[in-house]
């Protein structure tokens, strides 16, 4: 690997000690060429001299964004739209936060490494430089396997429950729009949606029945409970419930 510039983002002082340490001894490619600890001095150093490669961390302090975690996504953002043959590595401590990670790969950053179990390895960095995309360590790419077998596994029960309860298109409709609140009236209004309100009633009896085919323990089923079940049978999926675009 030849020889490239680095300017480091990073407002917490042992762990920027940390990530010079790790550039010094595992990477000596590597030439630091700047360090900053918020914004203002990132912009700075971008203007003085162009890096090859930002090692960037999401959560900086003292900045113009009042210290949000917003700050390393919108700094990945400007940065690949004013300079887009600079790589950005996000280097975070921002373990839970996952919306925070999709909207870092939004703006473009070219891997995520936390900052938790294994650090930021010479191939993290050899692999980005190289021209690879979406490069992240062992404690992320744990995560995105998680969630992708929850996928998977989500939308076969789905198929299976569907099948099994004979829940047609519009069963479907009308339970995912009741689960966003929206009134039988309102449901009537949907686009293709052939049916009246007493024809929702209707169905919405009979899909009580299927649900709780032996009562529910002499209990009446609102469009609450039975939105309820619906999920706990995995016929809608309590993360995907979305409107029919109008």
């Amino acid at each position: 690997m030849d020889s490239f510039k680095v300017i480091i983002v990073e407002d917490v002082p042992l762990e920027l000690k940390g990530t010079e340490g790790i550039l010094k001894n595992d990477v000596p490619e590597a030439e630091v060429i700047g360090t900053a600890g918020n914004e203002a001095e990132y912009w700075r150093l971008m203007k003085q001299q162009q890096p090859d490669l930002v090692l960037l961390d999401l959560g900086l302090g003292g900045c113009t964004h009042g210290g949000s975690t917003t700050v390393g996504v919108e700094i990945c953002r400007h940065t690949k739209e004013a300079y887009g043959n600079v790589k950005v590595l996000i280097f975070t401590g921002e373990i839970l936060n996952e919306k925070l990670w999709v909207d870092a790969l939004d703006a473009g950053c070219d891997g995520i490494i936390l900052k938790s179990g294994e650090l930021l390895t010479r191939g993290d960095i050899v692999s980005v430089m190289s021209g690879k995309k979406l490069v992240f360590n062992q404690p992320i790419l744990e995560k995105i396997v998680k969630r992708f077998k929850y996928s998977v596994n989500s939308q076969i029960a789905r198929q299976e429950a569907l099948v099994n309860y004979e829940i047609d298109e519009y069963d479907e409709r009308f339970l995912r729009h009741l689960a966003l609140g929206y009134t039988k009236e309102q449901i009537t209004g949907l686009r293709g949606m052939p049916f009246g309100v007493k024809s929702l009633e209707k169905r919405q009896n009979e899909l009580v029945r299927k649900f709780f085919p032996d009562g529910n323990g002499g209990v009446g089923v609102n469009a609450t409970r039975l939105v309820t079940r619906a999920i706990e049978l995995h016929i809608l999926d309590a993360d995907n419930l979305y409107p029919d675009e109008s």
